[in-house]
């Protein structure tokens, strides 16, 4: 449980401070399709900063879940490849690091319909 805490304030506390920085410090550097997918990234990064807290606070309500675990590192993992390769591709616009993208994609929807099996198996 602790470790997904640990991983959506962290990543919670990025999100605002790498958008304040698309917002601020590459307003300058980057074209605004450049930004945009820059941003793109900043808010699925925050939404599964969310998601982790909650696989964390759900943890502690099913405490030996390995659905959740699985949903947990299905954000975390999907963080750093959607989020990163979006966050690379903005500032090299190396082209190729957008097929990295879609996998990071999977691992969220992966992750989300993780949390609806358990929410299945804890209502029976």
């Amino acid at each position: 449980m602790r470790i997904f805490l640990l991983l959506g304030a962290i990543n919670g506390f990025l999100s605002v401070a790498l958008g304040a920085f698309a917002a601020h410090g590459l307003k300058q550097k980057l074209d605004e399709y450049a930004i945009g997918i820059f941003q793109t990234g900043v808010t699925y990064q925050a939404t599964h900063a969310l998601a982790l807290i909650a696989v964390a606070v759900l943890i502690k309500l099913f405490p030996g879940s390995s659905t959740l675990n699985w949903a947990g590192w299905c954000f975390f993992i999907g963080i750093i490849l959607f989020s990163g390769s979006l966050y690379a591709l903005s500032l090299t616009n190396v082209k190729v690091l957008g097929a990295i993208t879609p996998f990071g994609g999977v691992l969220f929807l992966i992750g989300w319909a993780l949390l609806a099996i358990q929410a299945w198996k804890s209502a029976s």
